[in-house]
């Protein structure tokens, strides 16, 4: 990819500085250099290597996917009793972050690792909701909720924000590649199409609430303070892109006011415009390097391969 002018130099070096301020790099552990040649769970062909390489769509999608997280009372009740969110939203961000770049880019040894340690946590969490329903992490029903909102607002995350249009098929192809790490973790029936996510997200709004909890989770989300300059402006136009990627159905169960639907619409143009810019500042990320390690040059994530059938 060409280098910035010398205009946009110092507004791309404080977008890199941000990013990896919020993201530091080398915390994992994951080596995306090796072994050489090995394609990992998708390869440099698949739809997810392009989708999960672009920075504002992956995080504001991350952020919309946790929104619709707290509608399920259930998957709420695993986050609320097991987890450090309260203290440590911005470690569990990381952490996510690292599980899903692992597993999209790193080699299959290591991306099986991976899921077998996320698996072994799940296992570990369980107990009942506030109402006395039991859940487990590792329930199937569950896996797939977590999985189809990720996916969902991933997709949707680079449908709005990248610079490079999704063609035609590119959805059905990522949720078919995508349910892979969900269905190593234990879902079942995971949806493999933009259809099929569809008709899941109709028939599973009987289960979804907002109650008191989803309430709590999202205002330590509106608060959370990231390591970097301007912390409140940057998690404003985050959490508002995110929301800007709710289907209309979520948006209503959240009660979003016409104030904040406003200024999630505001946010999402901004963070459409500013894209080329954080492709520009994150030139060199894992996205890259495992590029490298499979020999095919970089701006091979920039445009589409022909369309190939897609797996049922």
């Amino acid at each position: 990819m060409a280098s910035a002018s010398p205009l946009l130099q110092p507004l791309t070096a404080r977008i890199r500085a941000w990013v990896l301020g919020a993201f530091p790099r080398g915390q994992s552990g994951i080596d995306y250099a090796h072994p050489p040649g090995d394609p990992g769970l998708f390869g440099p062909n698949s739809a997810t290597w392009r989708i999960h390489a672009e920075f504002p769509g992956m995080l504001a999608g991350g952020l919309c996917a946790l929104m619709l997280q707290t509608l399920h009372p259930r998957a709420l009740a695993g986050v609320w009793d097991h987890s450090s969110f309260r203290d440590d939203l911005v470690g569990r961000l990381r952490r996510t972050t690292g599980f899903v770049a692992g597993t999209t880019y790193a080699g299959q040894a290591e991306a099986q690792r991976l899921i077998a340690h996320v698996a072994a946590i799940h296992g570990r969490v369980r107990g009942t909701t506030a109402d006395g329903q039991p859940y487990a992490a590792d329930d199937p029903g569950l896996l797939t909720w977590v999985h189809v909102t990720e996916a969902f607002g991933f997709l949707q995350g680079y449908r709005r924000y990248s610079p490079t249009p999704l063609p035609e098929g590119a959805a059905d192809r990522y949720f078919d590649e995508s349910r892979r790490v969900a269905e190593a973790l234990g879902a079942r029936d995971v949806p493999d199409s933009a259809a099929a996510v569809d008709a899941y997200f109709q028939q599973i709004q009987a289960e979804l609430r907002f109650d008191a909890r989803s309430r709590e989770v999202l205002a330590v989300l509106g608060t959370i303070r990231l390591p970097v300059p301007a912390a409140g402006l940057s998690r404003g136009l985050f959490l508002g892109a995110g929301a800007a990627l709710l289907p209309e159905w979520a948006a209503g169960l959240l009660r979003r006011t016409p104030a904040q639907r406003m200024q999630a619409g505001a946010s999402a143009r901004v963070l459409r415009a500013s894209s080329p810019l954080f492709r520009r500042a994150l030139s060199d990320g894992i996205a890259q390097r495992a590029c490298a390690r499979v020999g095919v040059p970089v701006d091979a994530l920039h445009c589409w391969p022909a369309a190939s059938r897609v797996r049922r």
